[in-house]
């Protein structure tokens, strides 16, 4: 019996070495990589090289499992004409509409499943690490409830089945995103927390009003436990002082240094709104 696999390459440094991993052990012939292209609005221009060229390494083409639209679309507008940012126990309702939908309708038109069977002639490969037991625990109940079978080679295959563990090897460069941030996602992800809006806040200022206007329009705010337009006079103040946007310090110690340097200037600096 032929097995078909399937790498999900979503951009990122871990996607890739699976994929990677997956045709260097059983090879292209009857393997297929797949991503989701997200407009340039939110993915970075450097995601979409590096995807290339692992695509170009592996001597693969992409199939590309697109919403309608995704070129001009970013989250927000998907969320402004829904209605709302998150459902349920807080998933994102851009990733539904950007990825999981796309992908369940490219599912069903290739590989359709009977009620109650399980395929065993296809098989995804996850790029979750060892580290991440509960996003696999998850991702295997899901896809096993569709009949599907999946696959986690940095979290399952021993140490002397592992060929790669560095794109520094290939001579590929991860996407310039991890210089700033924790990983290669949208941009101001819904998922994200104050640091990664500060970011959005200095690099992003249209963006960020974006986002004011999407939670005005929505009614509700991205964030748990404030709306990012209250956010704006502190992230002004932190910008002035010089307040380096990144994800590469821990969240503690990043609002740790932030608040001293705020009690430190509180006397000297005013609130500046209008710095962008």
């Amino acid at each position: 019996m032929k097995v078909l696999r399937v790498g999900l390459l979503s951009g990122g440094i871990s996607s890739a070495l699976t994929c990677i991993e997956m045709i260097r052990r059983y090879g292209k012939e009857n393997s297929v990589i797949i991503n989701h292209d997200i407009t340039g609005r939110v993915e970075d221009q450097d995601i979409k090289r590096f995807k290339q060229e692992v695509a170009d390494y592996l001597g693969m083409e992409i199939t590309y499992v697109n919403m309608d639209g995704w070129e001009d679309k970013d989250p927000l507008d998907v969320c402004m004409e829904i209605g709302a940012f998150k459902v349920g126990n807080g998933s994102a309702l851009c990733t539904s509409y950007m990825k999981t939908q796309p992908f369940q309708k490219w599912l069903k038109a290739n590989y359709p499943v009977k009620r109650g069977q399980m395929r065993e002639d296809v098989v995804f490969y996850y790029g979750f690490s060892s580290d991440e037991k509960v996003r696999i625990t998850r991702r295997v109940g899901i896809m096993a409830a569709q009949g599907y079978m999946t696959d986690y080679p940095l979290a399952s295959w021993h140490f002397t089945k592992r060929t790669i563990y560095d794109l520094s090897e290939i001579g590929i460069k991860p996407p310039r995103t991890y210089e700033m941030f924790r990983h290669a996602n949208c941009k101001g992800c819904l998922k994200s927390g104050k640091q990664q809006w500060y970011i959005i806040f200095c690099t992003d200022y249209d963006y960020f009003k974006k986002a004011i206007r999407a939670e005005e329009q929505i009614g509700y705010s991205i964030l748990k436990d404030t709306y990012l337009s209250d956010l704006e006079c502190k992230f002004a103040s932190m910008k002035a002082l010089g307040i380096e946007p990144t994800e590469k310090v821990g969240f503690q110690r990043f609002w740790a240094d932030v608040r001293k340097m705020l009690k430190e200037s509180e006397d000297i600096l005013p609130c500046e709104c209008s710095v962008a």
